[in-house]
């Protein structure tokens, strides 16, 4: 979700978020469609896929305690390799 301040998404970074959500989700590996997590808001081109619970679950996700991502032994840089490999991989 952009912040109301944010500049409008040019094309290609609009297709990249549309094929990362394509993807399962980078921690949990449950088939796509995925939320698009930006590590550092505003930067398009980083963007992982997380299914719902890994992205915003109050105890599994990113946006709650982590405990998916303690589980997977995972942190977002881990998470990004996984969705770019995936991209490079399709």
């Amino acid at each position: 979700m952009r912040s109301k301040n944010s500049k409008p998404l040019t094309i290609l970074e609009a297709a990249h978020i549309a094929n990362v959500k394509a993807l399962p989700c980078s921690v949990c590996d449950k088939p796509g469609p995925s939320d698009g997590h930006h590590p550092e808001q505003g930067l398009h081109f980083c963007v992982i896929a997380l299914c719902k619970e890994c992205h915003q679950g109050s105890k599994m996700g990113w946006h709650g305690e982590r405990r998916a991502w303690a589980i997977a032994k995972m942190s977002e840089p881990d998470a990004l390799n996984v969705t770019i490999k995936r991209l490079m991989e399709a």
